[in-house]
């Protein structure tokens, strides 16, 4: 998983550096450099939980960025702010792919947590 999270880190910055120069693209670029490459430290950290309740707040971490990673992703895809538009949308798939996985892990780790 952590390779995974780091190929889509690298997915994640790709797509930032072709961004235009402009306002709102570096505004954008800094936000979506920060929620996508975030979450394979998060998850670097919750692999040295010093609990399950320590390791659950570290996914949910990771969780949170990876959920505000697509918005910027389809900001970027309705403005049209890359050509061609195919890596933007890879990344979305992607995301919500890891999306999926951390919520099922998040589900799993508190169910045995009780």
């Amino acid at each position: 998983m952590e390779d995974r999270l780091i190929d889509f880190a690298v997915m994640v910055i790709d797509i930032v550096e072709v961004l235009p120069a402009t306002r709102a693209g570096n505004h954008i670029a800094g936000q979506l450099v920060r929620s996508g490459t975030s979450p394979a430290p998060n998850y670097g950290e919750a692999q040295s939980a010093e609990s399950k309740k320590d390791f659950i707040h570290k996914i949910k971490i990771a969780l949170k960025e990876l959920r505000e990673t697509p918005v910027w992703l389809r900001i970027i895809l309705r403005k049209s702010m890359i050509e061609p538009a195919a890596q933007a949308e890879l990344g979305l798939s992607e995301c919500r792919e890891l999306i999926r996985i951390f919520a099922k892990s998040i589900m799993t780790a508190e169910s045995k947590k009780k």
